[in-house]
């Protein structure tokens, strides 16, 4: 992985306290809309997370690619962004 993975692992971790919040939210009956602002909270995290990692693949790893004048390789890395903006894009 070439993104910065301090910043990957302090995003994730933050993410995971907020669901484990969301949990005893949960346990403790709290009110409906506390419980989805939270768990909206926590999937904006996640998705800059996301969007950190992505961005360093493509300047890195897809960057490379078309770096290595490797047409296989080029076709391979842009399928993975096409898969993975079709799946952000849902």
């Amino acid at each position: 992985m070439k993104a910065d993975r301090k910043q990957v692992e302090r995003l994730l971790k933050t993410a995971k306290g907020q669901i484990d919040g969301v949990l005893k939210m949960i346990e403790d009956d709290k009110y409906c809309i506390d419980i989805v602002n939270q768990i909206l909270a926590s999937q904006a995290i996640l998705n800059k997370a996301s969007k950190e990692i992505l961005v360093a693949h493509i300047d890195g790893c897809v960057s490379d690619s078309f770096s290595s004048n490797d047409e296989t390789f080029q076709k391979e890395k842009m399928e993975e962004l096409k898969m993975v903006i079709d799946k952000l894009a849902k």
